[in-house]
């Protein structure tokens, strides 16, 4: 009888080891932690796949895992009830594909938990292979959770195992394929074998960059179609500088509570009202806060100021913008009501600097994504924060990035600058995407993950994401080179002087209670928040709070597909905790 691949079983067996902590909420904490108190996490699976011909046919690429998790944290041995195995699916990412461990067990007291690990294989350094396939991000969640739902829960334990060269070899050794009849089969191992290598090529072997593509505008730009059942009213305001700036406004009935929420650099109140899923109004609204304003500050794509040459800094916002922007909206409410701020990268870090920099007052909570007053950047955004600006500045005459350049229909050095990055960037076919990663910390892609995101937000990224001035790399350089902190870009200049020279001068004096919250995947501002939230709590214990997101990134915190789900319900309860006197 001969074999076929509808007959053929595949098994093998790994182990793999590592560092993990229930203290910290980055895998790299974790691994850190736990190698300082020799916290050792071990997983001993087997792996099945029953049936190689459906194995290889299906997308998910799917197998069953046995075994145990092993944790002196866990109680002990914790046998495997049930688990999948994913080998090498494609995922959002063109250039990038998976590992996937998932189980559920049961501790040596009874409890329940979730093992979610991952393999992330994507060739974004030079011999990188090795490292990609043996090291798995490992997350353990309390109780059998929905995988799927994982940026709703809290991480219990955190930490990265790995698979030594030697376990690594017993895996080889260990490989079976057998047919029906329990004997070895040749043709299936052979078979096996050629799809991982066929998966790992895809990967790691040469090909050319993804084709651009060529959205069709379906959103009208600056739309409030996302947002229903509110009467919106547009408020301008000058700042004392001289910008002129709006505030819109979201009102189904006048509240005590008000919200106002702030968007980053480059974006615009646009990305709180995204019309292609739920969006942050859209919630606040259906969720009681029935009157909520956003502000456009001169970090907007609203407004021309960041494509053209321009001097201003982080200080700026904080001494001209937000307290402008805070003044109209009290002028709006009246002096009685309570104010609270959601606000999100250089709109959290500057709203944060005006808070604790004592121009903005009177804010009862606020909720600050990704950084607040502690800037910390990967080594690889770092270099190119320290080199960037400068050869922008004195080599090439740029005065600002633009994700848009790819798409401009003659040749410049910006439009030249995006083709060498769409070489680079082969994990999607949006110049916007590419540039963005460019423009903004490290990673493929940076700014989020791509499965949080909806493909029509992705495809107006164009019209959600503007120009950055150079000179806002400068601050943020002085801020990193300053020991991660925020401090004041030019302190001998008077114009200033109702500044702190250091930010956190001040932290002790500040009564409003904050929720510091980023995604575990943060490939832009990296663990800032988490950083922050340690400082703060060295100052005042217990009077904020940090809550970290699994499986999202920067920018999908708010633009994200499911951030209706997954992540705007924590943000809605510290709110509604904060509501009352």
């Amino acid at each position: 009888m001969s074999n076929t691949a509808a007959e053929v079983i595949i098994e093998f067996a790994e182990v793999m080891s590592g560092y993990v902590s229930a203290e910290a909420v980055t895998f790299a904490d974790g691994y850190a932690d736990g190698e300082k108190t020799g916290t050792i996490m071990a997983l001993h699976v087997t792996v099945t796949i029953p049936n190689l011909d459906a194995f290889l046919s299906s997308p998910e690429h799917a197998g069953s895992l046995s075994g145990h998790v092993d944790c002196a944290l866990l109680g002990g041995v914790c046998p495997v009830q049930s688990g999948v195995f994913r080998l090498l699916p494609d995922t959002a990412d063109l250039d990038r594909k998976v590992m996937y461990y998932q189980v559920y067990a049961t501790t040596p007291k009874g409890e329940q938990i979730t093992f979610v690990g991952q393999k992330e294989v994507q060739h974004n350094a030079p011999l990188d292979l090795w490292r990609d396939t043996t090291t798995l991000f490992t997350n353990v969640y309390r109780g059998h959770i929905d995988p799927a739902k994982a940026a709703q829960q809290d991480i219990w334990l955190t930490g990265i195992l790995s698979l030594g060269l030697m376990d690594f070899m017993r895996v080889l050794r260990g490989l079976k394929a057998t047919d029906a009849n329990g004997q070895t089969s040749v043709e299936g191992l052979a078979r096996f074998g050629v799809f991982f290598a066929g998966k790992l090529w895809e990967v790691y072997g040469p090909h050319l960059p993804p084709a651009i593509n060529e959205p069709k505008r379906r959103y009208a730009l600056f739309t409030t179609e996302g947002v229903t059942g509110a009467d919106i009213t547009v408020h301008p305001f000058s700042t004392a500088d001289g910008l002129g700036l709006t505030l819109t406004r979201f009102c189904r009935a006048p509240s005590d509570d008000v919200v106002l929420v702030v968007h980053g650099l480059t974006n615009s109140s646009d990305m709180f009202i995204m019309p292609e899923h739920k969006n942050l109004v859209q919630t606040l609204l259906d969720e009681g806060f029935s009157d909520v304003w956003a502000v456009d500050f001169r970090g907007s794509n609203r407004f021309p100021y960041n494509l053209g040459r321009n001097r201003y800094t982080l200080d700026d916002m904080a001494l001209f913008d937000h307290p402008a922007a805070l003044a109209e909206l009290r002028r709006r409410i009246g002096p009685n009501r309570r104010i609270h701020v959601v606000a999100h990268c250089v709109g959290a870090l500057s709203m944060a600097m005006s808070v604790f920099g004592k121009t903005v007052q009177g804010i009862r909570s606020m909720i600050l994504n990704s950084v607040a007053l502690a800037p910390y950047v990967s080594p690889w955004a770092r270099l190119k924060i320290s080199v960037g600006p400068w050869a922008a500045d004195y080599l090439l005459g740029i005065e600002y990035f633009n994700p848009k350049w790819r798409r401009e229909p003659r040749f410049s050095i910006g439009s030249a600058m995006a083709c060498v990055t769409d070489l680079i960037h082969t994990e999607c076919d949006s110049p916007e995407c590419h540039m963005l990663s460019f423009m903004w910390g490290s990673g493929r892609p940076s700014i989020y993950n791509h499965e949080n995101m909806a493909k029509e937000t992705h495809d107006r990224l164009g019209d959600l994401f503007g120009g950055a001035p150079v000179h806002y790399y400068y601050h943020i350089k002085k801020m990193i080179d300053s020991g991660n902190t925020a401090v004041k870009y030019d302190p001998g200049n008077p114009r200033y002087a109702a500044l702190p020279d250091n930010y956190f001068e001040h932290a002790k004096d500040i009564q409003t209670p904050i929720l510091l919250t980023q995604g575990q995947d943060n490939r832009v501002f990296v663990d800032a928040n988490i950083r922050c939230h340690e400082r703060l709590e060295k100052i005042v214990p217990g009077r904020h709070q940090l809550h970290v997101y699994p499986k999202y990134g920067h920018q999908d915190i708010f633009m994200g597909k499911n951030a209706a789900t997954d992540i705007f319900p924590r943000m809605i309860q510290f709110l509604k905790g904060h509501c009352h006197d």
